[in-house]
């Protein structure tokens, strides 16, 4: 059985990836000023904190493994769960794909038989963990311990060397007054930046993929998730403050990659290495828990009959391993294809609408069965959920504005499940 250690790990491991090293030069070019630049990271935190609290409550009342599917399917029915589970699957399936590529692009110059050939290298990745998936539970949860933990060591070091090593040719550090915007312009930059924070926060939801699995569910994952979320918090803080101890606000604005900016001052030459280095040591944990997140789903939705039931077979280590050949085959699929930066949209898309799927849940859950057994009961409800769910709202209202393209795709692809979903009751029915 799993414990509270493996589900903070889980945690960190799916959320802290590339966001936190390229995502602040966009949050800097949306509002060039220091003091609301830091406040937008706490406010994505919070958010996240608020969507953590209100998730927690439904893993807790009904543990099972899975992610978001089991909790949309017993609130708001097949349909909707075999959206939620189908969308969650391809999506972290790709995110793995997509993980796996950037994998590739940083190992290649520090292995020169691999350098140009990032779909290779996340190949085999992508294999490898597989392979070390199908061993059992007990092997994936210390490679998401050991690899958290190097993340979490290798980023709260850079951030460390950045705050007390005087960089090279360090620039005057402009003051918090300059060119910041005000009213109606500083509402729409606040917008925009704070996009940009909650994707890099998005991954909150990794220890309820394994519900069942957890000793004492309704205490472990509630504590996991608000712990998880408070690490991811305080590791961001300390990284942005030591970022714009070396960068200024004007200077990072609109820098694809600020931490690389960051480790070439510290480090000179070396930087580029010391940048890799830190990449790949955050992006393993990445990968280890988008694999052990991915097969959970189908699993899920196989126990419920809407996918064949060959993909709930476990083996004795506690994988379910067809669904895991099929998790790899998908993610394998997604390295090959090109477009990654349409596909990153389409997946950004379908999981708030999960988190919109899934906090719609709660509420009606609490209409249905008000009298369940609920080991945690998320405090300050209805205001708590409320606000995480109009949060969620807005953002798939924003992200659809902003983005009108990959939104119609994204729909179309939601629409297109309708067919899916009824093939899916056929072949149950004709199933004994």
């Amino acid at each position: 059985m799993l414990g509270f250690a493996f589900g903070v790990a889980v945690l960190v491991g799916n959320t802290i990836g590339m966001g936190i090293l390229r995502t602040p030069g966009e949050v800097a070019a949306a509002v060039p000023s220091a003091s609301v630049f830091m406040v937008l990271w706490v406010v994505g935190a919070a958010y996240a904190l608020l969507g953590a609290l209100s998730v927690a409550e439904l893993a807790a009342m009904h543990a099972r493994s899975g992610g978001l599917f089991p909790l949309v399917h017993r609130g708001l029915g097949p349909f909707a769960g075999f959206v939620s589970g189908w969308t969650d699957w391809i999506g972290t399936c790709g995110s793995l794909a997509a993980v796996a590529l950037v994998l590739g692009e940083y190992i290649g110059p520090l292995v020169p038989a691999l350098d140009g050939r990032p779909a290779f290298t996340a190949a085999v990745l992508v294999v490898a963990f597989a392979a070390l998936q199908w061993r059992g539970i007990a092997v994936g949860d210390v490679a998401q311990q050991v690899t958290s933990l190097v993340k979490a060591v290798g980023l709260l070091g850079l951030a460390a060397v950045a705050l007390v090593v005087t960089p090279v040719a360090a620039p005057e550090v402009a003051s918090d007054s300059a060119v910041a915007p005000s009213g109606l312009a500083l509402a729409a930059a606040v917008i925009v930046g704070l996009q940009s924070v909650i994707y890099t926060y998005d991954g909150w939801t990794g220890p309820i993929y394994f519900g069942e699995e957890v000793r004492d569910p309704g205490r472990a994952i509630p504590r996991a998730m608000v712990s998880g979320v408070l690490l991811v918090l305080a590791i961001y803080l300390l990284l942005n403050l030591a970022f714009l101890r070396v960068v200024p606000i004007e200077e990072m604005a609109g820098d694809p990659f600020v931490a690389a900016t960051v480790a070439s001052r510290l480090f000179g030459p070396a930087g580029d290495t010391v940048v890799r280095v830190v990449t790949i040591a955050s992006l393993l944990a990445a990968v280890n828990a988008l694999h052990l997140m991915a097969c959970r789903v189908p699993f899920a939705m196989s126990r419920e009959r809407l996918l064949p039931s060959v993909l709930q077979r476990v083996n004795p280590g506690g994988t379910p391993v067809p669904a895991l050949v099929a998790s790899t085959v998908v993610a394998l699929a997604f390295a090959t294809i090109g477009a990654m930066d349409r596909l990153l949209a389409l997946l950004a898309f379908f999981f708030v609408v999960n988190y919109v799927l899934t906090f719609s849940s709660l509420f009606r859950l609490r209409l249905r069965e008000p009298d369940a057994p609920r080991p945690f009961r998320v405090p300050g409800y209805p205001w708590v959920p409320a606000v995480a769910l109009v949060g969620s709202v807005a953002f798939v209202c924003a992200a659809a504005w902003s983005d009108r393209a990959n939104s119609l795709i994204a729909v179309g692809l939601v629409a297109a499940s309708w067919p899916a979903y009824r093939l899916a009751l056929k072949h149950a029915r004709r199933s004994p």
